[in-house]
């Protein structure tokens, strides 16, 4: 490891996560024409983000940097996988990982895994369901899209938000900070679907300003504590989600992990850690009928 690489992860230890994730997020949502409008030509530029893709090309025309970072794409622009036992991709990216969930823990890189039940908020009854399950956990860069849909069509049953840090999440972190992935904040969503419960994990890290859903928007507490919100029919009105639909995003951009239970999915074979993906496509087939 070279000495930069030792400093920044010292550094990661170091910085005030949330304070500077905070001002960032101020500066991501300025309108100052001629702030926004360097910001987003120049991260357009650093990152070599394709516009063609998008619905608004104009980099000007956006209000904010944010705007900018969560924008929508043209119609047609990542068809979903049309087979009936496909699940889809949730996010552009590359994969980090993914397998199966080995006594109770998931794969993280380089001989590091952290806890399926701390993943999901520190519940044993909650994250019952996936242990000998599979997962899949997808990286987002600067340069991708940054909304996250839906693998399967799901009714939403629960959505947790869990306190943490805000290490960054890249190749390094990944392989250097143990249980980077349980140690972030991060926003559980659990749904029911033909295929039994399904999670799909939305983990912040460093100058990562918010997380929305599509359901709740801005996924803020009051308080920086653990917090569980419940939709079934008891609490309030279902919400059902179809496969492909949006499901939140990320300002600032971080990391999906989705969840099965045992011998609900099997991923696509072509699929290993770095694989390129897009929204959409084949990350797996499900097993058998419906669950």
């Amino acid at each position: 490891m070279s000495l930069q690489e030792r400093l920044f992860l010292l550094a990661q230890y170091l910085l005030p996560h949330h304070l500077l994730s905070r001002l960032v997020g101020l500066a991501a949502e300025c309108r100052v024409p001629w702030f926004k409008n360097r910001l987003i030509g120049w991260f357009a530029r650093r990152y070599r983000v394709d516009m063609s893709e998008a619905q608004v090309e104009d980099l000007h025309a956006y209000e904010h940097f944010n705007a900018f970072f969560t924008r929508a794409l043209k119609d047609g622009a990542r068809p979903l996988e049309a087979a009936p036992d496909a699940v889809l991709c949730p996010a552009d990216g590359a994969i980090s990982q993914l397998g199966r969930i080995e006594h109770g823990r998931i794969f993280q890189a380089k001989g590091h895994s952290f806890s399926a039940v701390e993943l999901l908020g520190g519940d044993a009854e909650r994250a019952a369901p996936f242990l000998g399950g599979s997962f899949a956990t997808v990286y987002l860069s600067p340069r991708d899209y940054h909304r996250v849909h839906m693998p399967l069509a799901g009714t939403l049953r629960e959505m947790v938000y869990v306190p943490g840090r805000l290490f960054s999440v890249n190749q390094l972190t990944a392989e250097n900070v143990p249980e980077l992935f349980a140690r972030n904040e991060r926003v559980v969503c659990l749904f029911d679907t033909e295929r039994g419960p399904m999670a799909v994990v939305l983990v912040g890290a460093m100058i990562v300003a918010s997380i929305e859903t599509v359901w709740a928007g801005l996924v803020t507490p009051p308080k920086r504590a653990l917090k569980s919100f419940r939709y079934d029919a008891a609490a309030r009105a279902p919400i059902h989600l179809e496969k492909g639909a949006e499901l939140g995003r990320f300002k600032l951009g971080s990391t999906a992990i989705v969840l099965f239970g045992p011998e609900q999915v099997e991923w696509a074979e072509e699929l290993a850690a770095g694989s390129p993906v897009r929204m959409g496509q084949r990350l797996g087939s499900s097993l058998g009928g419906a669950a």
